[in-house]
């Protein structure tokens, strides 16, 4: 077989359906928009156009904040770590950084850093350096032997 020869299958790309090509075609005359009116016309673009009434996106008052220099952390329980740790995915041996979770599949992309929370029980001694923590969370990890390093900014922020 050549390339010259390659077709595609019989019925694969129906030819286009040229409309308003005389009666015969069965799209003729108003090519299948109906009759008069703006839709029939060509370039109408009349989304949220309520027929000269005030939209509804105008009457209703403006709401909220959207703060564009918010971080995005990913959050991540202690249990969640503690489970990592027993299934042999985390060294409670060495510090738990982002990669090590990463690496370990607790989380699947950085963001901007991770954030510890205090959901379930960490029975190991694990040194932690994360974006932050609650402090329920750094309460646990000490409470268990551990250590945690934490941004300057993140810490004076809680």
């Amino acid at each position: 077989m050549k390339l010259n020869e390659l077709r595609d299958n019989e019925g694969a790309t129906p030819s286009k359906k040229r409309v308003g090509r005389g009666i015969g075609s069965g799209v003729g005359k108003t090519g299948g928009r109906g009759v008069k009116g703006q839709k029939s016309r060509s370039g109408v673009a009349i989304n949220g156009f309520e027929g000269g009434q005030m939209p509804i996106y105008r009457r209703l008052p403006k709401r909220g904040f959207k703060n564009i220099f918010a971080k995005d952390f990913n959050t991540v329980s202690l249990g969640r770590i503690q489970t990592a740790i027993d299934a042999g995915k985390l060294d409670a041996k060495e510090t738990v950084t982002v990669d090590a979770l990463i690496a370990a599949g607790v989380v699947r992309r950085a963001k901007d850093g991770v954030r510890i929370l205090s959901d379930g029980e960490l029975k190991a001694k694990v040194s932690f350096d994360v974006a932050g923590a609650s402090k329920t969370a750094v309460e646990k990890i000490e409470k268990a032997g551990g250590s945690i390093k934490l941004p300057e900014v993140a810490a004076s922020a809680e």
